[in-house]
């Protein structure tokens, strides 16, 4: 029977270090092949490139680069460049978290979500550090889980979140399943001025803060937990469906 079949991918991009932790830690449970924007793509969320070409460059050996968004990514991995429909998808490591309302934002969580519609089991990783990251027990984790989903699977329509917390090697206190919790960034908008004198902008600040709500995935870290959150495709309030019966909308 042939080995599992796992892509790899991420929005950080093929030369990040967090996709080549991740992609090593998993090499042993199947058949790894990495498909990855060719240049980082952060913030893009589930975007699907459809009004331009997209160029595919191969870096190696079943590791090859896409000039689009990481939705693209699984799209095409899954569609054309694999040999078969893979067992598993594995988004990350991310440098930075993706936790409470940046998931809707994410490039990372988004293509685990693009494997999640496929019907494949599917998982994001992310680290809470942008700049300076130890993915050394993020990664024996991600092989960990990996190992599992791919044993038992994941619900239909499911997929993981998981955040590592900034702690060194070997401190981490535990693993806690929990929802998606709050996030708010100092300075969302940065102004500032061009050489000659025209104004421009950054979206995003120099900090971020979570607000403390018990079981979440940001509280989670807070306490050095790692953080897994199952998120569903279907995003349809089905509790608040009579409340739009109730409008009695018609046609005029």
């Amino acid at each position: 029977m042939a080995p599992p079949l796992i892509l790899v991918t991420n929005d950080d991009g093929i030369r990040a270090e967090g996709l080549s932790c991740l992609s090593d830690a998993v090499a042993g449970l199947g058949d790894v092949w990495v498909v990855a924007p060719d240049s980082p793509q952060s913030a893009q969320s589930h975007a699907l490139t459809l009004h331009k070409p997209l160029r595919v460059k191969e870096y190696g050996p079943q590791r090859l680069s896409v000039s689009g968004t990481p939705t693209d990514c699984v799209f095409m991995g899954v569609l054309h460049l694999l040999p078969r429909k893979p067992e598993l998808v594995l988004s990350g490591i991310n440098h930075g978290p993706n936790v409470g309302d940046d998931v809707s934002y994410s490039g990372t969580a988004s293509a685990a979500l693009e494997g999640c519609l496929m019907g494949i089991p599917s998982i994001a990783f992310s680290h809470i550090n942008f700049r300076s990251p130890d993915f050394t027990d993020g990664a024996r984790f991600a092989r960990q889980i990996a190992a599992k989903i791919l044993d038992v699977g994941l619900p239909p329509r499911v997929y993981l979140n998981v955040n590592f917390p900034d702690v060194p090697a070997g401190t981490l206190r535990g693993v806690r399943a929990g929802s998606l919790g709050r996030r708010w960034y100092e300075n969302a908008i940065v102004a500032k001025e061009d050489p000659r004198g025209r104004p421009y902008y950054w979206i995003g600040g120099s900090g971020f803060h979570f607000e403390d709500v018990p079981g979440s995935d940001c509280n989670a870290l807070t306490d050095h937990h790692i953080s897994v959150t199952p998120i569903r495709a279907d995003l349809t309030a089905e509790e608040h469906l009579g409340f739009v019966r109730g409008l009695e909308l018609t046609l005029q």
